[in-house]
């Protein structure tokens, strides 16, 4: 205890006297956003809380949608209006998304220098997006691979269904994180990576897992640089761990394509392989784990939240559970799975998913991004190197662009043209701009098909400590927005 006590000392000692040097080397600009007064050293960091996005949605309605805090060492924006994420997303995208802020845990295996998701815009950024838009998330390419999609949603309802025959619960983050994961693997590589039947501790999922536990935890050294070099919290030696050990199954995985000499399942790995074999100098067997990583870390999580948020909901709200089905049984017919070819008709399972993404977007503050150089926003003074986060979780909460915000009412979809594809910026889970998720396309088709199904197959019951309208809410705040409490339910067969 008195080594750590000490430790700390000199840890802030060191923090203090580099914030003294910043103060003297740098001019501070005359007119910045407004925000609250930072204290030395931490800055503003005592007023973001255990739910930073609900906190600074708060400092907002005091400050103003374009606020500026100081957060440790680290400078930064936040947006916290529709109108404010159009001038950065859209008038001033090049300005604001040609840098990202990038977390410490992520600089594991010098993962950030080389990822879609971390890179500058350059060539390379380019180079990689143009794969994944062209190659893996086109239309042409989901279509290929939506019966294999199809076949995991029928194993979650089989799951369902064989809990509902002995009254089990089933834990709905749960079951849909798996099935999430073997839908991308089945996408990318024809095969399972969790048993879908089995709510078993996998070594992949423990390993994806993990990831996202070490990337949610706040970590020191983001705010406070100067501890890089000791990593105190020890978050980015796990995280190479994780990371390793990730990349050697895809290695193996790669090895046994090739090895096959012959590229014909048709799958995301086939077509990257193809790729890697026209372009060896500038695409490789290294670049397609990256890209693995990063599809697995981005669309797991994200994927299973949202379904366990959506159901939440609609339990919440019995009138929504009743408008939906009936409108799943007059479509596609009871105890069927929805098809992705099926979307489009369900205009109504379309509007809950809108809603459930407004009230919990995945991402409370999208991926950081990071100003190059001095910027003008709407006359105020940005400096270089601010972090810039976008607070989606209060701009779907605005009170100037809805009525009745915290209710859960997707009927307000029904008669609007809005979507989450980066037009209508009243509405951007996945961002927008150069930087918007990629992956949109491909979570949209999985989201929908998932709760249809679920939906369409069952009644679901809560256990007899809960009643609808007494649902948890309380939110886990991290890189992804969780359940603080996980929705498990009774999945019984319709008459």
């Amino acid at each position: 205890m008195e080594f750590v006590t000490i430790f700390l000392a000199l840890v802030l000692s060191c923090a203090l006297l580099r914030t003294i040097f910043s103060i003297f080397r740098h001019t501070k600009p005359n007119n910045l956003p407004p925000g609250p007064t930072p204290l030395p050293i931490i800055g503003n960091l005592h007023l973001l809380g255990d739910q930073p996005h609900q906190s600074l949605a708060k400092l907002a309605k005091i400050h103003g949608p374009i606020m500026f805090l100081k957060l440790g060492q680290i400078t930064t924006l936040i947006i916290s209006s529709s109108t404010a994420a159009k001038k950065v997303l859209k008038n001033q995208d090049l300005t604001f998304s040609s840098s990202r802020h990038i977390p410490d845990a992520v600089t594991a295996h010098n993962h950030s220098q080389n990822s879609v998701v971390w890179l500058p815009v350059g060539n390379q950024w380019r180079k990689l997006r143009k794969i994944l838009n062209s190659n893996i998330f086109s239309g042409n390419s989901l279509d290929a691979n939506q019966n294999l999609r199809s076949q995991k949603v029928k194993e979650l309802v089989a799951y369902c269904r064989k809990a509902s025959q002995s009254g089990d619960l089933v834990d709905i983050g749960r079951a849909a994180f798996r099935t999430s994961m073997n839908l991308l693997s089945n996408t990318m590589f024809s095969k399972d990576l969790a048993n879908p039947y089995e709510d078993s501790g996998k070594d992949f999922k423990e390993l994806v897992g993990n990831i996202m536990v070490e990337a949610g935890k706040a970590n020191c050294v983001d705010f406070f640089p100067v501890l890089r070099k000791f990593d105190p919290q020890g978050i980015r030696r796990r995280m190479t761990q994780y990371f390793g050990m990730i990349y050697d199954i895809f290695e193996v995985l790669i090895k046994e394509r090739v090895e096959m000499q012959r590229f014909e399942q048709d799958d995301m790995l086939d077509i990257l392989l193809k790729i890697s074999q026209e372009i060896p100098d500038e695409f490789n067997h290294a670049d397609i784990k990256l890209m693995f990583l990063d599809l697995f870390v981005a669309g797991t999580d994200t994927t299973s939240n949202s379904l366990e948020w959506a159901m939440t909901e609609v339990l919440r709200n019995p009138r929504t559970m009743v408008k939906v089905k009936e409108e799943l049984e007059e479509v596609i017919g009871k105890e069927n799975i929805v098809h992705e070819s099926d979307i489009s008709k369900l205009p109504y399972l379309c509007c809950v998913v809108k809603e459930t993404l407004r009230l919990h977007p995945p991402v409370p503050f999208l991926i950081p991004r990071k100003t190059k150089t001095e910027v003008n926003l709407n006359g105020y003074t940005v400096p270089k190197d601010t972090q810039v986060l976008v607070n989606v979780w209060a701009i779907g909460r605005d009170p100037d662009i809805r009525e009745d915000l915290l209710e859960f009412k997707p009927d307000r979809f029904l008669t609007s043209e809005l979507d989450v594809r980066g037009r209508d910026f009243e509405l951007i889970p996945f961002g927008a701009g150069r930087r918007m998720c990629p992956g949109l396309p491909l979570a949209s088709r999985v989201l929908h098909v998932m709760l249809g199904s679920l939906l369409n197959n069952f009644e679901w019951i809560l256990d007899s400590k809960n009643q609808p309208d007494t649902l948890d809410l309380k939110e886990k705040f991290g890189i992804t927005l969780q359940k603080a409490k996980p929705l498990c339910v009774i999945p019984v067969p319709l008459k």
